[in-house]
């Protein structure tokens, strides 16, 4: 995910780098201890979401500055950061319209049983109820949970299907929603009324595993969960139990709890499971936005300017 070649064009020719898939905290650690011990400690640290940046890394390398390349900061100990006064960056809506559009091609597919239609033809057979049942999105209801930039742009995508848009978001309030062309409701309601739903949400203490058995068991046989947000929102387990109910009809997934899962997933091969391997945010042009921008952030920091995709260590960060 990370380009050297634009830091260095951002950053000059001068700037000194070393360029290493670091997966796991030890090799972090060793990274920075092998640096130090060398004389030439690192000024930054850049990580992508697979580069673990915990408190033992922060108090061991002490960089000047952490640049996490991704929109969450979830691999990053923020507050340990903040307590030896390090910032931290991140990448804010650099993928917006990726994941928007990404999403909706999640719950479509589900919906209109793409993929199963596939499969079946596929293994001989043509018979256009392999994939019942389908419903018109159009006297269908979609219940967003979460009202960010990215489920913003979903509404938006979801305005020609003339479908009915929900949302649960305790940080927007309805007369913005309505705005919107949505529909705020509580949490609990928005499973009991919606016919699809697709989550959004960032991870933290209050959303994980908040997708559970119980609103779960509110959807129908026909209705479609899609998740672009965090893995571990949504209870695995129960998500297992739900579809082994016929509680709903497909799950599309582009992220998981872990990632990437390890061997037996039991949502991963399934044939009313999509799973797509954090995916969501990929164009060609957003990996080039994200460095880019990730690398002139990194240079205001160095500078001594203030970077705009700053985080602010109080704010819940677990994403």
């Amino acid at each position: 995910m990370i380009d050297p070649d634009i830091f260095r064009e951002e950053l000059g020719q001068d700037a000194v780098f070393r360029v290493e898939q670091l997966g796991t905290t030890d090799a972090v650690i060793e990274a920075g201890t092998v640096a130090n011990e060398r004389g030439e400690p690192f000024d930054a640290i850049v990580g992508d979401v697979a580069t673990p940046i915990p408190r033992e890394a922060v108090e061991t390398i002490e960089p000047s500055v952490i640049v996490r390349a991704s929109v969450g900061v979830g691999t990053v100990d923020v507050a340990a950061a903040a307590e030896y006064g390090i910032p931290v960056i991140r990448v804010p809506e650099y993928c917006t319209e990726e994941v928007a559009v990404h999403t909706v091609a999640l719950l479509l597919s589900c919906l209109r049983s793409i993929g199963t239609y596939d499969r079946s033809v596929g293994a001989g057979r043509w018979d256009w109820r392999d994939g019942r049942p389908i419903h018109r999105l159009s006297a269908s209801a979609v219940g967003l949970v979460s009202l960010g930039p990215i489920a913003r742009a979903v509404a938006t995508l979801l305005e020609p299907y003339g479908c009915e848009t929900l949302a649960y978001d305790p940080y927007v309030d309805g007369e913005e929603m309505a705005d919107l062309g949505v529909e705020k409701t509580g949490f609990e309601e928005l499973f009991d009324r919606a016919d699809h739903v697709v989550v959004l949400a960032p991870l933290t203490a209050d959303t994980r595993g908040m997708v559970d058995a119980d609103v779960l068991s509110r959807l129908g046989p026909g209705s479609v969960l899609a998740n672009t947000g965090r893995g571990e929102v949504i209870d695995e387990e129960d998500l297992v139990a739900a579809l082994e109910a016929d509680d709903l009809k497909m799950a599309g997934l582009d992220v998981l709890a872990e990632e990437p899962p390890g061997e037996n997933h039991p949502l991963v091969g399934r044939d009313d499971v999509i799973v797509n391997p954090h995916a969501a945010w990929y164009s060609e042009e957003s990996r080039t936005e994200l460095n880019r921008r990730a690398a002139r952030d990194l240079r205001r920091a160095l500078s001594g300017e203030e970077p705009e995709g700053l985080v602010d260590p109080e704010a819940p960060w677990a994403t």
